[in-house]
């Protein structure tokens, strides 16, 4: 990692910390509680885009921001008691879901690296879902099947579409930044 963060890499993790947080309190509501968001699109668009360090950083921010009370979350919440409630789980993997995407783009398009790519980004969906269930199971005192049925099966092919379509967009993005001569948090990365 370069030690002189440059003012235009801090600009964009500062961005995609905003994007997160305008993307997560757009909610569909559900019968079963935990709301249908643009969170996991935002989340992986910020890993493929900045990369694990940088992306995992705008996560950070974003959790920070609601955890000292800006209504960033799902439907506008914030504050400790989320993190601590029966959904937290899902925003603290959110930080693990970064970091797996921005790996994943650090792979080449050769037949190799995009094998590496979709395998990555599944460990990237599975490190945000395990969280959630565990932590919906134990703070909502469910089953491990009535957390999973709950808390992810519904979620799953959203989940799987919303990380699709950010990983090219973000494909796109870092294409677009890189022609401009922008991508200075990673030169040697392709898109």
């Amino acid at each position: 990692m370069n030690k002189n963060i440059s003012i235009r890499t801090i600009c964009f993790v500062g961005m995609f910390a905003a994007i997160t947080s305008v993307l997560s309190i757009i909610t569909i509501p559900t019968p079963w509680g935990v709301p249908f968001t643009l969170q996991t699109f935002a989340i992986a668009l910020s890993g493929y885009v900045l990369g694990k360090i940088y992306g995992t950083f705008a996560t950070l921010i974003y959790i920070i921001l609601g955890l000292i009370g800006v209504p960033v979350y799902a439907g506008m919440s914030a504050g400790a008691g989320v993190l601590a409630g029966p959904t937290g789980g899902y925003l603290w993997g959110f930080i693990i879901m970064t970091f797996f995407c921005g790996l994943a783009a650090d792979f080449g398009n050769n037949a190799k690296g995009c094998i590496a790519k979709i395998l990555i980004s599944i460990l990237a969906l599975a490190g945000c879902h395990i969280p959630g269930i565990i932590q919906l199971k134990i703070v909502a005192g469910m089953s491990w099947p009535q957390a999973a049925l709950l808390g992810t099966v519904p979620y799953l092919l959203k989940d799987i579409l919303s990380m699709v379509a950010a990983y090219f967009i973000a494909a796109a993005v870092r294409k677009a930044l890189r022609s401009a001569d922008i991508l200075d948090w990673q030169k040697k990365t392709a898109a």
